[in-house]
């Protein structure tokens, strides 16, 4: 499925939300599709189950995935998640960031607006 980097600053229950999440985005996990088990991802990514538990709960919470008792963790479809306002103020200010660090390297406002509008059609359906 995915790797986690041990080394790295982000701790292992951001890293799984942040590769699920890519994996979602990415329609390699489609809507509806079942998401391994906390015990299954847990003994293939060799990790303990309170921390899959709770990377699995924070996509919950984002809106990426549901839960049927007994039957598993299950993939949202886009239409059925609500515009959380406080996630997409993170993320503007995340992209604020990253504009200003991209002008901190020399790019151009042509440029960095070229460079979006190349990644909104990466992906026809992005609202």
């Amino acid at each position: 499925m995915f790797q986690l980097d041990l080394k790295s600053r982000t701790s292992i229950y951001e890293q799984i939300v942040d590769n699920i999440k890519e994996l979602i985005l990415a329609d390699v996990l489609p809507a509806e599709s079942k998401l391994p088990s906390v015990r299954e991802l847990s003994k293939v990514l060799t990790v303990n189950p309170n921390t899959i538990q709770k990377a699995y709960r924070e996509l919950e919470y984002q809106g990426f995935v549901y839960t049927v008792a007994g039957l598993g963790t299950f993939v949202s479809a886009a239409a059925e998640k609500e515009v959380d306002a406080k996630r997409v103020s993170e993320v503007t200010e995340e992209l604020r960031r990253g504009i200003r660090e991209l002008k901190f390297l020399g790019m151009t406002q042509e440029r960095i607006s070229v460079l979006l509008n190349e990644l909104l059609g990466e992906r026809g359906d992005l609202r």
